[in-house]
């Protein structure tokens, strides 16, 4: 696979819950190295757009593509989704998603909680996940924690377990769904700082966040969504630096200088 083939291709997507629509049709394309980030007021549908790539949300039309293998479906509009388990199950194992809220389980411990995926969902070898979880708690700053339990570490310290728990799983592609909203100001350099190592390593990436900052310093490409359609898109410098749209303006505005 080539840099220039997409990882994550998304052609025309809709969603609606009922009546409500909240994806009008969208395009967003991730290539190896990108880091796609998603910005917009809230309610403008990125966290949404987001499931639907990892097929945690059923979408009503449009695309997903993953590595070029189009997602099957079976029904159509509100009835559609997924037609093949076995390719939802790849997909979601090759796109791993970080949440805003942490989803540690509680009663294991921090080495554990980064293990099982790999183990129970992918049937690795115990010992070599075990190698690889030990080495990824260690480069977000945590491998001195693998003993403890979520509780008694700091929000900034379960979100970079999180993160290690993603890419324990050799994903093709991180998500993050506002993975520092959660945290107070110092945190969430701690995990701002994991996620910038990331994008310096040429990882593949798609964000929806809030951080405007870490947006401009990180993004290869900036997708502006408002009310369910992109409003503008390109280069971190051109969408923070010369903005067109007056929407997008009005945003930049509210939330730079905020």
């Amino acid at each position: 696979m080539s840099e220039q083939d997409p990882v994550i291709e998304i052609r025309g997507l809709h969603k609606a819950y009922g009546d409500l629509e909240v994806i009008k049709g969208v395009d967003i394309t991730a290539r190896r190295g990108d880091v796609v980030s998603l910005i917009g007021s809230s309610g403008s549908g990125k966290s949404t757009i987001l499931r639907c790539a990892n097929l945690l949300e059923d979408s009503q039309q449009g695309d997903i593509l993953f590595k070029g293998e189009p997602v099957t479906w079976k029904g159509d509009g509100a009835h559609r989704q997924p037609g093949d388990p076995k390719q939802v199950l790849r997909i979601r194992t090759n796109l791993s998603m970080v949440f805003q809220q942490f989803n540690l389980w509680a009663h294991m411990t921090i080495l554990q909680n980064v293990m099982e995926a790999p183990v129970t969902v992918l049937g690795r070898d115990r010992d070599e996940v075990e190698a690889s979880a030990r080495r990824y708690l260690e480069k977000v700053g945590i491998g001195d924690k693998c003993d403890v339990y979520p509780a008694q570490l700091s929000g900034g310290q379960q979100q970079r377990a999180a993160i290690a728990r993603a890419l324990c799983m050799e994903p093709e592609a991180l998500l993050f769904d506002e993975p520092t909203s959660a945290l107070d100001p110092e945190l969430e350099q701690e995990v701002i700082k994991v996620i910038k190592d990331l994008a310096a390593e040429g990882r593949t990436m798609l964000i929806v966040t809030h951080d405007m900052k870490m947006a401009s310093d990180i993004s290869s490409h900036v997708v502006f969504l408002h009310q369910g359609l992109i409003e503008e898109q390109g280069s971190a410098e051109a969408v923070f630096g010369s903005p067109k749209s007056e929407r997008l303006k009005q945003f930049l505005s509210a939330t730079v200088h905020a």
